[in-house]
């Protein structure tokens, strides 16, 4: 394993567009007359004004109710442990609720994997040092070195892991110690390895991946060319959080394009990359913000 250790540069966007007094909380329960009440009277009594609220419900009767609220509250970040305590005691309880609140000016703290193709990993890193993403990007890991110059450009730290069959095991361990603490969210920017589960067992955090809408039409190499021998008419991507059932994890967000038989392969491919780095930079986005909400299999997103 070789590092490089530039220190990263932190994303502007939780400043820029969200005082420090502005708080997040979400929350998902079995529905029910008064979860609304019950939430806003508290954030009232603890002298909160509610700025943006959105809510979900699966079915009126015995369905899942989901909540994502906004609020501005003075002496936010001191006052986050009081509130975390008394929401679980007076709601969360009663309710039998699963909850987070969070300041909107936290930065999530991301991984990004990739192995060869750049198009993700880089727009990432653009939109983060724009301060487009609510996020800094502290580590890039990769088994392979062909982007390492490109991830110093950007003042991020870069660790080459190589894997192959045999060593699999030991790179994941490797790839666990290092994220151990560090990181709040793995992204998958066309990392072409299969995380194995006990990975994503012991991570401890979400792992959102990025694929093209192929799937699983044409698996494996060349799907660009043999979608075009095949006369596909939508191209597209999905980005989704990883599971052990590969790429079908809950679906965060996709996206298509039309393209037509005069389209070349290297059309396909361009079209392609440009959907995937949009659809990814969105999924991303929405998690950092508090925007999705897993529901078994499926997703609520708050977009």
């Amino acid at each position: 394993m070789t590092l490089t250790t530039e220190a990263p540069r932190s994303g502007r966007a939780g400043e820029a567009e969200h005082g420090k007094d502005i708080g997040r909380l979400v929350v998902s329960c079995v529905d029910g007359p008064g979860i609304v009440s019950r939430v806003s009277t508290f954030l009232l009594r603890h002298g909160a004004n509610i700025v943006q609220s959105d809510q979900y419900s699966t079915g009126p009767a015995g369905g899942r109710f989901f909540q994502r609220v906004e609020f501005h509250l003075p002496e936010l970040e001191a006052r986050l442990p009081e509130l975390e305590r008394g929401f679980a005691t007076e709601v969360a309880g009663p309710l039998g609720a699963t909850f987070r609140f969070r300041a909107a000016s936290a930065l999530t703290r991301v991984a990004v994997f990739v192995s060869r193709y750049d198009h993700c990993l880089l727009d990432l890193l653009w939109r983060t040092r724009r301060g487009e993403l609510p996020m800094t990007i502290v580590q890039v890991v990769s088994n392979h070195t062909d982007l390492a110059d490109d991830v110093a450009s950007f003042g991020v730290p870069f660790a080459h892991i190589p894997v192959t069959r045999d060593t699999k095991p030991e790179a994941e361990q490797r790839q666990l110690e290092l994220l151990a603490g560090q990181a709040d969210l793995v992204v998958l920017a066309r990392y072409m390895q299969i995380l194995s589960g006990e990975f994503l067992d012991r991570v401890g955090i979400p792992v959102i991946n990025i694929h093209h809408s192929f799937l699983p039409a044409f698996m494996g190499a060349g799907p660009y060319q043999r979608a075009k021998e095949r006369g596909v008419k939508l191209i597209g991507a999905t980005a989704h959080y990883a599971t052990e059932d590969l790429d079908e994890g809950p679906i965060i967000e996709q996206d298509v394009a039309r393209v037509s038989h005069q389209a070349n392969v290297a059309e396909f491919t361009r079209r392609g990359a440009d959907i995937e780095r949009v659809v990814l930079a969105r999924a991303v986005r929405w998690h950092c913000e508090d925007r999705v909400l897993v529901d078994g299999r499926t997703t609520i997103v708050f977009s």
